[in-house]
């Protein structure tokens, strides 16, 4: 249910213009044969964790994992067209997104392991503002961000969902902010994981999915919303741990 809802929801935005924040241009998929080899070691072994998990929640099927690394591939190609290119030693700001991409990983588990349907609802999700804060291998080096804000190598989310998550938590709750603080650990370096991660490790599978549609049915604006949720519900735990 939650995956037709999804696809009807953005493939209806995606055909409005005002609605579209992003240009997506035109890519047609590559050959379906794509093998687990022609990925990164890291993409691999996100691929072994994502076929695993999927397979506990029965949500895939024994041939998965070849629908996942045929996902990957034509993410990365379409997205590559998009990019710009940066000379820079930074690991982060490399021709390859350096962390695994979980947020398409999330969709193709919604999506039952049909890759035909993911990677069309990510081509249409694309061109929404909300897949710059969901999807981060969306910006990356992308062409839609002023040249200086690639070269720094921080992506968006961190100075725009983790700052606003730093006032909020002051505004909101005090205690929790006074003991992050005290840590010399920021807010916004965990919540940047939590957001990288697509809240993999951390949340229940249906939270996770409460997770991705409330961002895309209401906005971008409810991801900072949901992690200030979290830190509260968190409140009682992270005060303990201060004092310990």
């Amino acid at each position: 249910v939650l995956a037709e809802l999804i696809e009807k929801f953005v493939s209806h935005l995606s055909e409005s213009r005002t609605d579209c924040y992003f240009s997506t241009g035109s890519y047609k998929a590559m050959d379906a044969d794509v093998k687990k080899e022609n990925l990164s070691s890291v993409q691999q072994l996100g691929v072994e964790m994502t076929v695993r998990y999927g397979k506990y929640l029965n949500l895939l099927k024994e041939d998965a994992e070849n629908g996942l690394c045929f996902v990957l591939m034509n993410c990365e190609e379409f997205l590559r067209q998009q990019q710009r290119t940066v000379v820079s030693s930074l690991c982060c700001l490399q021709e390859h997104y350096a962390d695994y991409d979980w947020f398409a990983s999330s969709i193709f588990l919604i999506m039952s392991g049909d890759r035909e349907k993911t990677l069309r609802f990510l081509q249409q999700f694309s061109c929404l503002l909300v897949s710059a804060f969901l999807w981060l291998p969306r910006l990356h080096l992308s062409m839609h961000l002023p040249v200086t804000t690639v070269e720094y190598g921080i992506h968006p989310v961190y100075f725009c969902s983790a700052h606003h998550v730093e006032m909020l938590l002051k505004a909101e709750l005090p205690l929790v902010w006074s003991a992050f603080h005290m840590s010399d650990f920021t807010p916004s370096q965990i919540c940047l994981q939590w957001i990288t991660q697509c809240f993999w490790n951390y949340l229940d599978w249906s939270e996770i999915c409460h997770y991705i549609a409330i961002c895309i049915f209401l906005g971008p604006d409810y991801q900072i919303y949901m992690l200030i949720s979290v830190f509260r519900h968190l409140q009682q735990d992270i005060l303990k741990h201060t004092e310990a």
